[in-house]
């Protein structure tokens, strides 16, 4: 990539920045949200894994990773306001017109989701443990690891809602029922182990199943980087079928509607 590019893409990834400074509430109140909630889950979780005869046991170890797996994916709609915006404000042919090529555009539209998803995971996870006493019993690394694959699985998932959706409210709708079908399937609002029959066969065709899977291994289980390479493997797997859906079917001549 040439200097040129990364200085198109750079330029895209400051104006989004700027953009998402002047109005942080909607990253503050999903990063809030999720703190809150566990002190709601975290009864309920710690039932559920002393059943399921976790030494030790709080419920901070389903309640963390579950509401942050479950708030991670609502940062979809981050991904998709931030091309539709620039359709409602009348900006999306000056960036077709300008110097920045396809996939640069792309390519900065990605940077700033894909980086808050990444902060609000390690807000959750840090702040979360210390306020509900959560103890990791594996590596910070392979918790990493499936953080930062969990994070670009829901931002590609993202581009590929805005690659099929023609209006906003399309995309928001689809949205906000992906992330919790996949809390609920996924295991984010209950222990893997006590899924319904039903969503047991249906759960690994989600990607929060694996994130899920991935962050139990090293919270509960005390596995290391290693033992996170399934999970992990599949969360890149998701994320390069929601890169090709997005390659495939993103226009950039499509006209979208955004919010009258």
């Amino acid at each position: 990539m040439s200097d040129g590019s990364l200085g198109r893409i750079a330029s895209l990834v400051r104006h989004d920045v700027r953009l998402q400074l002047l109005d942080p509430a909607p990253l503050i109140v999903r990063t809030v949200m999720p703190l809150l909630l566990m002190g709601f889950m975290q009864p309920l979780f710690r039932t559920a894994l002393q059943a399921e005869q976790v030494e030790g046991a709080t419920g901070a170890e389903q309640a963390v990773p579950g509401m942050a797996v479950m708030f991670t994916f609502f940062l979809v709609n981050l991904v998709g306001f931030g091309v539709f915006r620039e359709h409602g404000w009348r900006t999306w042919d000056r960036l077709r017109a300008g110097l920045a090529r396809p996939t640069e555009v792309l390519a900065g539209r990605i940077v700033v989701p894909l980086g808050f998803a990444m902060l609000q995971l390690a807000v959750v996870f840090l702040v979360g443990g210390l306020l509900y006493d959560l103890r990791i019993r594996g590596s910070w690394s392979g918790l990493v690891l499936i953080g930062a694959a969990l994070a670009l699985c829901v931002v590609m998932f993202g581009m590929a809602l805005v690659s099929i959706c023609r209006t906003v409210s399309q995309m928001a709708v689809f949205a906000n029922l992906a992330a919790l079908l996949f809390a609920g399937l996924g295991g984010a609002l209950t222990p893997l182990s006590s899924l319904p029959d039903w969503a047991r066969p249906l759960a690994p065709g989600v990607p929060s199943y694996w994130a899920m899977r991935g962050f139990t291994t090293v919270v509960i289980d005390g596995g290391g980087a290693g033992a996170v390479m399934l999970p992990l493997a599949v969360l890149l797997g998701f994320s390069a079928v929601f890169t090709a859906v997005t390659l495939t079917f993103f226009r950039f001549e499509h006209q979208k509607v955004s919010w009258s």
